[in-house]
């Protein structure tokens, strides 16, 4: 398969229908959660990404028994704490991120050093997000280079529970202390800046021991061992990630429709479309509906002749951290000029994003002011670009290939993409998807 896409037009109108990939946050939590419980759980519209491929790969190592089946995934779990440890297991996270940090909480009681490794890009990322708070559970950890992969970690059998404040806005980092809250003896408290909540909700639904209080800035979370937790089917519903980059397809393209179906619009997840509709964009909702406490509905956008700039309130930046990029190209076609701050988080992605986001922008024509944490976006409603572009050697990030295969689709010129191969890490499907919406 060709490394490269190439695009020298641009999107014609088009009015269509499409259903994204599972959720990737949810497709790797079922995952893992799945294999706590006990018994057989089945999950439906899995993501079979890498990332969620390697959460299987792993459990399996672990004593894990998996079946992939058409059209679901079934999961024999062992139990809380029912993991088989070997000497010598090596637990190879790839380019997840979630899955990296979320499985080391699950690890906490490993009588065996466990060694978890990933792939250049997540080498390159901060575990000591996770590993200073995962030590005052008991646990212990070896590292080649100091808080980064690969590390090894070596468990407790005293586990015992903590006081943890997570103060970045990381679902991954506040999901991994939850992870070990459920090994753990006794109360673990966590006071969390706000960020997407899928493990609150799943924990509720699968009854292990939560309380969650939220103020404005934080949610203030108690989550006790559960006796056991049961299997459970598990219907994962579209990633909003996923569907942010037709979302803005659609807002950018000439006079064109688009329905995508079954989305998870969880309210920690849907900064992009609160974005958006300030800055102009027509999407609407339908048939909004609850699934497992996860809200669900068909979306709705059409596009915009008259975009306008934003000057973006921090607190939406934990539900759209994952979709900056895309909202970008947006703003790049905006009339004024955009202000986006708080965002050195997204620096801390597979890239750092918003570097490399300020750089493609700067590419395309369009004027940037780039801070460590802040980026203002000059726009341009009548953006022409003049000149071929070539996006290349940005860490493979599945995220700046598929942002950049939107904007040659909108803004037009020659544009050569490459590493296509990235978006096998979390969204396989989005060529053939863009194919769909594209062939008449």
């Amino acid at each position: 398969m060709p490394k490269a896409l190439l695009i020298n037009k641009k999107i014609k109108q088009f009015n269509k229908q499409i259903q994204v990939s599972g959720d990737k946050s949810l497709s790797i939590r079922w995952v893992l959660l799945a294999s706590q419980a006990i018994g057989s759980s089945k999950g439906y519209n899995l993501l079979m990404s890498e990332d969620v491929v390697a959460a299987l790969e792993s459990i399996k190592k672990l004593g894990i028994k998996v079946l992939v089946c058409k059209g679901y995934c079934e999961i024999f779990g062992n139990g809380i704490n029912g993991f088989k440890y070997k000497d010598g297991l090596v637990i190879d996270a790839k380019n997840s991120g979630t899955l990296g940090r979320l499985i080391l909480g699950l690890l906490i009681k490993s009588p065996k050093k466990i060694k978890i490794v990933g792939d250049k890009s997540l080498s390159k990322r901060d575990f000591s997000r996770v590993t200073i708070p995962l030590k005052k559970f008991g646990a212990k950890f070896y590292y080649k280079t100091e808080n980064k992969l690969p590390l090894s970690i070596l468990g407790s059998q005293s586990a015992k529970g903590i006081k943890y404040i997570e103060d970045k806005g990381s679902a991954q980092c506040k999901s991994s202390v939850m992870f070990a809250a459920i090994n753990s003896s006794g109360t673990t408290s966590i006071k969390a800046k706000k960020s997407r909540d899928h493990t609150e909700k799943l924990f509720k639904y699968l009854k292990i021991p939560i309380k969650i209080n939220k103020t404005k800035k934080y949610d203030f979370i108690n989550v006790k061992k559960p006796k056991k937790i049961k299997a459970f089917n598990y219907q994962i519903p579209g990633d909003i990630s996923s569907s942010a980059f037709f979302i803005v397809l659609t807002t950018l393209a000439y006079n064109s429709k688009l329905l995508i179906k079954n989305v998870n619009i969880n309210p920690s997840r849907i900064g992009v479309i609160t974005i958006l509709k300030k800055m102009g964009a027509k999407i609407v909702l339908k048939n909004q509906r609850n699934y497992r406490g996860e809200k669900i509905a068909n979306i709705f956008i059409k596009s915009s002749k008259n975009l306008k700039a934003i000057n973006c309130p921090s607190e939406l930046n934990s539900s759209a951290i994952d979709e900056f990029l895309v909202i970008f190209l947006v703003a790049a076609k905006a009339n004024g000029i955009s202000y986006f701050k708080d965002i050195s988080e997204l620096n801390q992605k597979e890239s750092p994003r918003l570097n490399l986001g300020s750089k493609i922008l700067n590419m395309m024509g369009v004027k940037t002011e780039l801070t460590k944490n802040s980026i203002k976006i000059y726009g341009q409603p009548n953006l022409k670009i003049i000149k071929p572009i070539i996006i290349k050697n940005y860490l493979r990030d599945h995220r700046i290939f598929m942002m950049s295969t939107i904007a040659a689709l909108t803004f037009g010129n020659k544009w050569t993409i490459h590493d296509k191969d990235s978006i096998n890490t979390s969204f396989p499907t989005f060529l053939k998807i863009i194919k769909e919406i594209t062939d008449k």
